[in-house]
């Protein structure tokens, strides 16, 4: 498998991920039906940021324990793999509906980044899915480890800006379209399951053999 295959699987990965209706995305959606597209914007920044920060742990802790500990690469893959085999099963079983959204009161834009930001690095989940995705796709063979984590880190805060901000900049139609249609968000979630299992399972084979 090529630098750019691993990149699109990457891609494909992580799209399905964050169209998936979570934290995040109520967040988004809260602080722009009630603050506007200002306070949505500033929402969406503030989970880029966090986004970010996941990254660069993801990337840090890779090349660390890759570099240290060179014998936990394969079972950090297999590892990894098996958590998203689990998580993508979970997602394929799901009826994710997101039946309301209940706003706080719209504050100023930093406040709202700042609220953000925190929501993102305070989910334990996102961190413990960080650090199973990163070890699948950051191989030696594609170069600096530095880079290629920047790379990934780039993708995801972009990924997470375009989907997260058109949210935002159409705050109202999104919103009648997830909150009034459950079947959307319920097909959202388990075919991004399915995604994420099929992906995960590829990338142990390819990886393992690549060991």
């Amino acid at each position: 498998m090529s630098y750019i295959e691993n990149l699109w699987l990457y891609f494909i990965l992580l799209t399905g991920i964050v169209i998936v209706p979570g934290m995040d995305m109520v967040f988004v959606l809260a602080n722009a039906l009630t603050g506007g597209r200002r306070a949505g914007l500033s929402a969406t920044l503030g989970i880029m940021l966090g986004g970010a920060c996941h990254a660069l742990f993801g990337a840090v802790a890779v090349a660390g324990l890759t570099r240290f500990i060179p014998s936990l690469s394969g079972p950090m893959l297999l590892a990894g793999s098996a958590y998203m085999i689990w998580i993508g099963y979970t997602l394929a079983r799901s009826s994710i509906v997101i039946a309301s959204v209940d706003a706080p009161r719209p504050g100023a834009s930093r406040k709202i980044f700042f609220q953000a930001l925190l929501t993102c690095l305070l989910n334990p989940k996102a961190w413990l899915f960080t650090f199973a995705i990163f070890p699948q796709f950051m191989k030696p063979a594609f170069g600096p480890l530095w880079s290629q984590g920047l790379v990934m880190g780039l993708m995801t805060i972009s990924v997470q800006g375009i989907i997260y901000g058109g949210l935002a900049l159409a705050a109202l139609r999104s919103r009648d379209a997830i909150v009034s249609n459950p079947a959307l968000t319920i097909w959202i979630g388990r075919g991004a399951g399915i995604f994420l299992m099929v992906i995960a399972a590829y990338t142990a084979v390819q990886g393992w053999a690549g060991v």
